[in-house]
């Protein structure tokens, strides 16, 4: 994934879509925040329904599921420096 400068993507445009073609994604950011990003029109679309089903699934998994006793925050603790 590349990201591109605003100013930079309007003078660029020809050239990008050359590379969002060849399968690249480009992400335009302005202020250094991300505010627009180019896909190939060919690529596959999300389906949110499936993803909210998905989401449902690993939700109705996790029930029942514990740490043994240790907390969320302790773990989390652990893995800094």
């Amino acid at each position: 994934m590349r990201e591109i400068r605003a100013f930079e993507a309007n003078t660029r445009l020809s050239a990008l879509l050359d590379l969002v073609e060849a399968g690249e994604e480009v992400v335009i950011t302005r202020g250094g925040k991300p505010v627009a990003r180019l896909v190939s029109a060919a690529a596959p679309a999300i389906d949110r329904e499936q993803a909210r089903a998905a989401a449902a699934r690993i939700i109705e998994r996790s029930k029942g599921v514990t740490l043994g006793g240790l907390k969320i925050k302790d773990l989390i603790n652990e893995g800094r420096p």
